[in-house]
């Protein structure tokens, strides 16, 4: 022991590291640079062969097993594990899963995002896995793009609000924390920003935008201290993110000082060489993706022999190699692996995971993502009154579409392809019948199918190793369905009707090129309204979609997005007043298509506020939700209408619940920069607050911002302060006819 400096808890870190670092071959170096699938692969080839660093897609037993594994080999270097626990531990089968970020976005409750986080740790420790590749960071700017339902919507300032938040949450009292794993911040940047929707193609960036909008919510998470970063798919101006030494050193490692460990998505070296097409070889793919800067390579096997040809032909050295792995090793030992690799605890997962405490605060956080789009009175039903209630909709009984993409039945992995037992879950039918008044008859039909998987092995798979036999074919509208339906809604008093998209219709690689109800929706929703009975629609999807005029004139639009297990019981807990909605969107709902992109925040410059043909303005805009009270701003106030650039500027503003009903109210604080050096947005949110009133009550609010924060991009990319007059607004969403204005100017002294 004396001589193995590196086994020695009580030495130094840096001591511990450059003794193991002096002991290990190029082949080990290499091993350690390289995170692979466990769950596909042979354990013995991955650990003794190439010394594998780190491994996803496996836990329990399994994970155990490589622990044990790795601790018999020559240096007994511990292996850091990781997975897709994206909102509560995906793929561990009656875990957490709590709504996706887009739903959790529209809480606008950090403290409740914070504790979602902490308690999908607590689940995923206790598995073996010390790491989840998560939050995104990603901004909705696109809506047909796939993976919309993983971000938290449109905003940089909010995406930056709510991303610390789950980080905090993930990582807990630190990395020695016991019930904390890893969060990693993605992806890293620009990912969102794609051409026509499609999920990985060129993101048409400059630098200075990407300073603008996309860079502000990874700097957060870097200064928040994540200790995980992973690459984006995309190239922009034509180099790959994972070849981008500007993005990956200059801005993150040196100017930003981040510490942790930066990993490629999967096989994003390996894609420079087959898809990209940007490296001959996969020996040159692998010498770029060190000398660029990344830490872990994701899911490219051979990285190992590539890289060691690398070193061999002069392509890369050893020593650019070395300071990877003490990066790694570093990481490795702070985490203290080497004294305690974090065996899964199989015994105390039957307390822990999926207990009631965990379901609690994830109803809670369904209850705050509910956000009430539209209502003519109808809602809420009353909870006293027996009635005959006609639910209808194919997603009026999915457990699936509860959850949205990375969990359960999403498709990632292999053992839980069935998806998380039916009992964990509350769908909405479930959650009406659970919650309907006594005596009420509950009629289900499901009315109409959105799409279904078709096998074809005349397509071939990917060159990364990933399957692909199967696409997507929308369904028909079915006559006999839709006539089942209608015969449900005539003998009822009321209709929910459950509508949205469906799995195989968003996520990886599952853009769409169209925002339309799919399958036999539109032709099932003009059925039911064409029957007069009170329509309340209840919209389960991974991003805002195209509502038509059949849904856009019914009584009620509850959005729910993918609202997590207990969706179902928060939704009807809203349709019979249980509960006072209160969520509010953060991302912006089109009325076509073609208005993409529909953001709130746009750049000032362009000829006319309209469309020849139809409005630009959205359907339903960010900072938008409805509440079963009202409420009404007045009185604000700046109390230094003059600041400079170290001040504080304070203000107020009188918000009066005038409403029968408790509620919650969330004010939104907007700032517009009315004259520019560049050209910069039309406004930007900079605050906000949730407000608790009673029916009745008036409040009023007390706000500071620092005026360091009243930022924009020059034309050199230097974010700066300009000095000049400023408009502050405030209210209840960010459609400028709603918000109350007062300027206030920012001076030298």
């Amino acid at each position: 022991m004396k001589n193995m400096i590196y086994k020695d808890p009580a030495r130094p870190v840096d001591e511990r590291v450059e003794d193991l670092l002096g002991r290990m071959t190029l082949e080990e170096k290499v091993g350690q640079l390289m995170q692979l699938d466990g769950a596909r692969s042979d354990l013995d080839e991955l650990i003794n062969r190439k010394h594998i660093g780190s491994l996803l897609h496996i836990q329990n037993e399994a994970a155990a097993k490589a622990m044990d594994m790795a601790a018999q080999t020559r240096l007994a270097i511990p292996i850091l594990f990781g997975d897709d626990c994206i909102h509560g531990h995906s793929f561990h089968s009656g875990a957490t899963i709590f709504p996706t970020q887009l739903a959790q976005a529209a809480s606008w409750n950090t403290e409740l995002i914070e504790e979602a986080a902490r308690i999908t740790a607590r689940e995923v420790r206790l598995t073996g896995l010390k790491w989840t590749f998560s939050p995104v960071l990603c901004l909705t700017r696109d809506l047909r793009w796939g993976r919309v339902g993983e971000t938290f919507g449109e905003d940089p300032f909010l995406v930056g609000e709510f991303a610390a938040a789950m980080i905090r949450g993930y990582q807990g009292k630190g990395l020695d924390d016991p019930e904390s794993i890893m969060a990693t911040a993605k992806h890293y940047a620009g990912y969102s920003e794609t051409q026509g929707g499609r999920d990985a193609s060129e993101a048409d960036l400059s630098r200075r935008k990407l300073r603008s909008f996309f860079l502000p919510p990874f700097e957060r998470a870097a200064r928040e201290g994540c200790m995980a970063f992973m690459t984006g798919y995309q190239s922009i101006e034509g180099v790959p993110t994972t070849a981008n030494r500007w993005l990956l050193v200059d801005v993150l490692k040196d100017e930003w000082g981040f510490e942790g460990v930066l990993v490629t998505d999967w096989d994003n070296v390996g894609r420079m060489q087959w898809e990209q097409k940007i490296c001959a070889t996969l020996k040159e793919a692998a010498a770029l993706a060190i000398k660029s800067g990344n830490d872990l390579m994701m899911s490219t096997p051979g990285f190992f022999e590539a890289a060691q040809e690398a070193v061999n032909e002069g392509l890369v050295t050893e020593n650019e190699i070395d300071a990877i792995v003490r990066r790694l090793l570093k990481l490795k030992f702070r985490l203290g692996l080497f004294e305690d690799p974090g065996k899964p605890d199989i015994e105390k997962q039957k307390f822990i995971i999926g207990c009631e405490d965990h379901r609690k605060v994830n109803l809670q956080l369904a209850r705050e993502s509910l956000v009430l789009l539209k209502n003519d009175g109808t809602l809420p039903l009353d909870a006293d009154k027996p009635l005959k209630i006609a639910v209808i909709g194919p997603n009026a009984d999915s457990q699936h579409e509860l959850l949205g993409d990375w969990a359960g039945a999403s498709g990632q992995i292999e053992w839980i392809r069935d998806g998380h037992p039916r009992e964990c879950h509350k769908t909405v039918l479930d959650g009406i019948r659970d919650i309907a008044p006594a005596g009420s008859e509950i009629i289900y039909a499901r009315g109409a199918d959105i799409a279904i998987d078709k096998e074809d092995e005349s397509i071939n798979n990917y060159d990364d190793g990933q399957v692909k036999k199967k696409h997507r074919v929308l369904a028909k509208p079915c006559s006999e369905m839709i006539a089942q339906a209608v015969k449900a809604v005539d003998s009822s008093d009321v209709v929910v009707l459950v509508v949205g998209d469906c799995s195989l219709l968003f996520g990886e690689c599952r853009s769409t090129a169209t925002l339309e109800l799919q399958g036999g929706q539109i032709e099932l929703a003009k059925a039911i309204a064409a029957t007069g009975k009170p329509m309340i629609v209840v919209m389960l999807n991974s991003k805002p979609l195209v509502l038509p005029k059949a849904i856009q004139e019914s009584a009620a639009i509850i959005e729910a997005f993918n609202p997590g297990m207990q969706g179902g019981t928060a939704i009807a807990e809203a349709i019979f007043g249980k509960i006072n909605p209160c969520g509010k969107l953060t991302v912006s709902f089109p009325y076509h298509v073609g208005q993409q992109p529909i953001y709130y925040s746009q750049v000032r410059g362009q000829h006319g506020d309209r469309y020849a043909d139809m409005t630009q303005s959205p359907m339903f805009a960010f900072g938008e939700g409805l509440s079963y009270t009202t409420y009404e701003y007045s009185n604000l106030r700046i109390l230094n209408p003059e600041v400079c650039l170290n001040d504080i500027l304070k203000f107020e503003v009188t918000v009066k619940n005038t409403g029968s009903r408790d509620g919650v109210e969330i004010i939104q604080v907007y700032v517009s920069d009315l004259v520019t050096s560049a050209t910069w947005v039309n406004h930007e949110l900079k605050a906000y607050k949730r407000v608790p009133l009673k029916s009745h009550e008036s409040k009023t609010i007390c706000f500071e911002l620092p005026v360091h924060e009243l930022t924009m991009v020059n034309a050199e990319g230097k974010r700066i302060v300009e000095l000049g007059d400023f408009e502050l607004q405030v209210g209840p969403n960010s459609r400028e006819q709603n918000l109350l204005k007062q300027i206030f100017a920012v001076t030298k002294s």
